[in-house]
């Protein structure tokens, strides 16, 4: 079977496919619907996985957020003997490797000890047994699913260490909560009617072993990938290692249609770009030698006949997100230099407190993150408090006039994310019947010319004679839309975003937002910004008015 997509297909329960198996997820549980049409018990692919729960690990000789899994896969078609001579004649046969050790699972008070896996390897004369506990008993992915107890294969790298390169999963349980719930006694097991075969080897670790290499940046797989960042770091130094595995890992999200986006995956793709982009600035390097990375990896001959890369796409999403987060990180580079809090950090100069620790860490220091939280919800606290209804915290009444500026606010917010290009966080705002005055994250003065590219931009929306719309959607269908709206704020269950335009999909502005507006721009008249200012770091407030 070919690769999934990296967004599971209807699994709601992970934002990214983390596993071989979590395509088949239904045959294990014996939908018969599903294997009707599957004409066979047993299947093999390689698969496109993320997996970012061990960020901080990688650069280091193993780990790395996108990895391509090699299993095979039985849904009643075979059994754990079986399962295990394949694999034993694949590794010892077929790649000609030596098996160091492997582990099965000693048992629970809910699981038996596997003594069958025990038995059919030291049948194939391995020696070197371990019994092992709750590491060896695998899932579920997500918030359920099935799962059950493993055994694990290890070969020796070319240094010597233990690698485990093989791990067979046995899925004969269901369960129906997730791994969490199951350790803290709140999920149960159930068992299942078939016995599901489920195994996972990575293709890089694997490539390592049979390459004799010391870490999977040495392989094949990766030299290319290295060459344009050599100039800069020509010991191919951790960095380097971060930079082309984050790369890596953001063109195959973006190919499957993730974008940059403060939630879920859009997040972290977010995060895995700025990511690469700050290790590259600690080589004295630069989003070209970013985008020579991705181009590569889409031109790799290990990838092209295999999959569907849109280069040009690709370029574009990275360039941009890159440069956005360029204009604001040498003002937060230096706020950190200065000590400024890590809160100040991640809400004006829009960095992850991740990103924060490990900068932090590098220099010795540890982040209070009971205190970042604390200060946290304070924010989020005032922020609902100054959007709840936008309309009592921001606007001095509900007459025409304040309307109008109230609409015209929404022109301004979008037409200064066209002009800075830059994602625009407003920060406050407060509106009379006679100006409007709106606070907005960003770190240096705006030119005159910028000021009135926004004016223009403006005026032009009121010419068009653009309709006020209003829409009422679940939050979670709202946030993607795209609508602007504080990010980590607590909004109800449901919200209204205003859109400016002929249909939401299509609209020049939208927002999430609690009214009122006119009903068309036409409405506005003339739009002039009196003034431009500094309120404090990071932040800048405009005051304008209609005429």
């Amino acid at each position: 079977m070919p690769s999934s997509s990296l967004v599971p297909e209807n699994d709601s329960s992970v934002l990214f496919t983390t596993a071989g198996m979590q395509q088949f997820k239904p045959y294990y549980t014996s939908d018969k619907d599903a294997l009707k049409d599957f004409n066979s018990l047993n299947t093999v692919s390689v698969q496109k996985c993320v997996r970012t729960s061990d960020i901080d690990e990688v650069g280091d000789e193993s780990h790395l957020t996108f990895f391509e899994m090699l299993g095979n896969f039985s849904f009643g078609g075979y059994g754990r003997k079986e399962a295990i001579v394949y694999a034993h004649d694949f590794i010892t046969k077929e790649l000609g490797l030596e098996i160091s050790f492997v582990t099965f699972y000693e048992g629970s008070e809910n699981v038996p000890k596997d003594e069958e896996s025990k038995k059919a390897w030291e049948k194939l004369g391995v020696n070197n047994i371990k019994e092992s506990g709750d590491d060896v008993f695998w899932g579920p992915t997500g918030n359920s699913g099935p799962c059950g107890p493993t055994t694990e294969i290890y070969c020796k790298n070319s240094e010597g260490k233990d690698v485990e390169i093989w791990n067979i999963v046995f899925n004969e349980y269901f369960c129906d909560g997730s791994r969490d719930d199951l350790n803290n006694g709140k999920a149960k097991l159930t068992k299942l009617p078939t016995l599901g075969i489920d195994t996972g080897m990575g293709l890089e670790r694997l490539s390592m072993i049979v390459q004799e290499v010391p870490m999977v940046f040495d392989t094949d797989l990766f030299a290319p990938l290295l060459l344009p960042l050599r100039e800069f770091d020509s010991a191919a130094g951790r960095s380097s290692r971060i930079i082309v595995d984050h790369i890596r890992t953001a063109v195959f999200m973006i190919n499957d249609g993730v974008i940059p986006s403060n939630t879920d995956r859009g997040y972290i793709l977010r995060r895995l770009l700025r990511r690469a982009f700050i290790h590259a600035q600690k080589i004295k390097t630069d989003l070209p030698e970013l985008i020579i990375v991705s181009q590569i990896i889409i031109g790799h001959i290990l990838y092209k006949n295999c999959y569907k890369l849109d280069g040009l796409m690709t370029q574009k999403i990275i360039s941009e997100e890159i440069n956005k987060f360029k204009q604001t990180l040498e003002s937060g580079l230096k706020e950190f230099e200065k000590g400024t809090s890590p809160f100040i950090l991640f809400t004006t100069y829009g960095f992850p407190l991740e990103m924060t620790k490990e900068l932090a860490k590098e220099k010795g220091i540890e982040i209070d993150e009971n205190k970042f939280n604390e200060e946290l919800k304070k924010h989020q606290d005032l922020s609902r408090t100054s959007s709840a209804g936008m309309f009592k915290g921001g606007l001095s009444d509900a007459g025409e006039e304040t309307k109008k500026l109230h609409t015209a606010t929404h022109l301004l917010r979008q037409a200064l994310e066209d002009v800075l290009k830059t994602e625009i966080t407003q920060k406050g705002s407060n509106i009379t019947s006679e100006r409007l005055r709106f606070d907005f994250s960003f770190t240096r003065k705006m030119t005159d010319e910028e000021k009135k590219n926004v004016e223009e931009i403006v005026n032009n929306k009121i010419s068009e004679k653009l309709p006020v719309n209003k829409i009422v959607m679940k939050k979670e269908e709202a946030e993607k839309t795209g609508a602007a709206h504080i990010f980590g704020d607590k909004y109800g269950e449901e919200v209204s975003i205003y859109f400016i335009g002929n249909s939401l999909e299509t609209a020049y502005s939208k927002e999430f937002c609690g009214g009122p507006h006119v009903s068309n721009t036409s409405e506005l008249e003339s739009f002039k910004i009196l003034k431009e200012e500094a309120v404090s770091a990071g932040v800048r407030r405009i005051k304008a008015v209609l005429e």
